[in-house]
């Protein structure tokens, strides 16, 4: 059982980064690329390094805290870069695809 439970995880953590990294590729304009990166592939890598935490803490029956410490890490910087590359393209006034624009105030 516990075989299948580190697969699930495997599993599930692949399919977040895949659909992360076409969101990445498929995606028109540097806002919305932003949230491939920042949200699927964060919660994939999550998946896979809970999974290896759990195996190699059943293995040496010793909590494995390298990957741990890298989730927590992880969940902790990535939407701290998000964020401050999203202010950085807003304060260079990167171009926008015209449907993520905000749209004009009306008087």
């Amino acid at each position: 059982m516990f075989e299948w439970i580190l697969s699930a995880l495997i599993l599930i953590g692949a399919f977040f980064i895949l659909v992360g990294s076409l969101g990445l590729y498929k995606l028109p304009d540097f806002f919305m690329r932003l949230h491939g990166p920042t949200k699927a592939t964060t919660l994939g890598v999550g998946a896979i390094l809970t999974a290896s935490a759990l195996y190699f803490s059943f293995e040496t029956n010793h909590i494995s805290l390298h990957e741990i410490l890298i989730t927590v890490f992880l969940f902790i910087t990535a939407p701290i870069s998000a964020h401050l590359m999203a202010k950085a393209a807003i304060h260079i006034k990167l171009k926008q695809v015209e449907r993520t624009q905000k749209p004009p105030a009306s008087i």
